[in-house]
């Protein structure tokens, strides 16, 4: 059976299944007895994107055992978070499912599927396809102080799905839940496009999404106003579904250059990437400039012979490095093979080396580094304070960085301190100092609270992994301990 003809079925089945069940109130979740059909309708948690804080003032304040010269002491943000040395990016297009069931659910330790396609509901509730299998880990690197950080990629999105003629419902397509249910598995047949559902939970885990085709045909697809009239129609609904976060980051479609046309008009897109159009090599560690509107080079690559394409440009003497960014459409058994591979060469289980970030975050870590200031203020003969200014643009997400101190080391630090606008915060030794990596998203402690109920409502391994994930991210404080406890009962 080829994919069109599965997403032929699926539209047919859903069509039916929707006249049979209008009448069936949603529900929650599923007794692990039942074996029946059923929609969930009722609104996942995300995160209030809309109410982030925007250029923070971070203070560090350090105490010392006396035997530091305070005035030596020099603060920078280094060109890559966590002081990483390599620089991967993938940005995944055509707003397709396997973004979630594919390449999200390897890099989080979630069950995966060769033949098949899930939704996060059906992860709730354990209605799974049968061929589904795990890696056993979670994919990432460790940041420089023992904690971990997951891989990060941009999803395309495509929010005029529901207007497009033969895609009727679909970007809103409910999941079928059926548990128990084998005789067919036609609720695990492709989806057209992903559906809000899944781009939630992934921007959830640090993922972020991308602008890409829009709805034009025909000439109109060259036509500059009209791509940017869309963009705007594209704009409001992905406020709407998505906690007022907005979209800052265009992928380019099919090498359509008017769509980078278009994107140079429109204020709320500030970083661009494409394949033959686009001139921006980037390399990190001789950049100087803030990358706005800037159209960053990718490539397309199969895995296969991405490992030794990847194992080339790292090689590189640093100076020399460029990023590597990869665009990809579907993903399946190859790419998470693949990304096993970077985890387990340049990740957490090589030589962590690597920092992937999605697009987004990793041109907003870049305006902080450009634009932001740092002030040291000596309190007393033992004491100095570092105030970090983190000068941000509107609708920024990522309120987070690595600041290296040169000059101290751990055991010369009695305490270290800071005020309530970091969030997240810890440090090591590193080279002749130490770094402090410090998050400052404003409800990272409601965030972790979430997953430590879902942990509680949901026991089983990877639950607990993502409870734990999410709770380290925070400083120490008693609420964070509280988590802690509660999810080692």
């Amino acid at each position: 059976m080829t994919q069109n003809t599965r997403v032929y079925i699926f539209s047919f089945l859903i069509s039916i299944s929707l006249f049979m069940f209008s009448c069936t109130d949603p529900i929650e979740s599923i007794n692990e007895e039942e074996s029946s059909s059923s929609y969930n309708y009722l609104p996942l948690y995300i995160y209030p994107y809309g109410d982030e804080a925007n250029n923070i003032t971070a203070e560090i304040i350090i105490e010392t055992d006396g035997s530091v010269d305070l005035n030596k002491i020099e603060a920078n943000i280094p060109n890559l978070k966590y002081n990483k040395t390599r620089l991967f990016m993938l940005t995944q297009d055509d707003c397709l499912q396997s973004a979630f069931s594919s390449t999200w659910a390897a890099i989080n330790g979630k069950p995966l599927t060769n033949e098949y396609f899930y939704d996060i509901r059906h992860v709730f509730e354990n209605d799974l396809p049968p061929d589904n299998y795990y890696l056993g880990k979670t994919l990432g690197i460790e940041d420089g102080t023992g904690k971990e950080v997951r891989f990060h990629f941009t999803t395309t999105v495509y929010p005029e799905a529901n207007l497009t003629e033969g895609y009727s419902g679909m970007y809103n397509a409910p999941s079928i839940i059926n548990r128990g249910y084998n005789e067919n598995y036609y609720r695990f047949f492709m989806k057209s496009f992903l559906i809000w559902d899944n781009v939630i939970e992934m921007l959830n885990y640090g993922n972020s999404i991308a602008f890409h085709d829009v709805r034009l045909s025909g000439d109109d697809v060259n036509n500059t106003d009209l791509i940017y009239n869309h963009f705007i129609i594209c704009q409001d609904s992905i406020r709407k579904n998505l906690s007022q976060r907005i979209c800052k980051v265009l992928a380019e479609p099919n090498g359509n250059i008017n769509y980078y046309y278009s994107a140079l008009n429109y204020d709320l897109i500030k970083i661009m990437t494409g394949q033959g159009n686009a001139p921006y090599i980037l390399y990190p560690f001789t950049l100087d400039d803030d990358l706005e509107k800037e159209f960053l080079k990718r490539d397309f690559i199969d895995p296969i012979p991405l490992k030794d394409y990847v194992i080339t440009k790292f090689n590189k003497p640093i100076d020399q490095r460029e990023c590597v960014h990869i665009g990809v459409h579907s993903t399946g058994k190859t790419w998470v093979e693949f990304l096993l591979w970077l985890n387990d060469t340049y990740g957490k289980n090589g030589d962590n080396s690597v920092w992937m970030p999605s697009l987004e975050e990793y041109y907003e870590y870049n305006y902080y580094r450009i634009h932001s200031s740092i002030t040291k203020t000596i309190i007393d003969n033992n004491t100095v304070k570092f105030t970090v200014q983190l000068s941000s643009q509107e609708h920024f997400y990522y309120p987070s960085i690595t600041l290296n101190l040169e000059g101290i080391s751990v055991p010369k630090i009695q305490n270290l301190s800071s005020n309530d606008a970091i969030k997240g915060m810890s440090y090591a030794n590193y080279n002749q100092g130490i770094m402090v990596n410090i998050d400052c998203r404003k409800f990272l402690l409601e965030h972790a609270t979430h997953y430590v109920k879902q942990y509680e409502t949901k026991n089983n391994t990877s639950n607990k992994a993502d409870a734990l994930y999410f709770t380290n991210k925070l400083k120490d404080s008693p609420e964070k301990t509280a988590l802690i406890n509660r999810i080692n009962l």
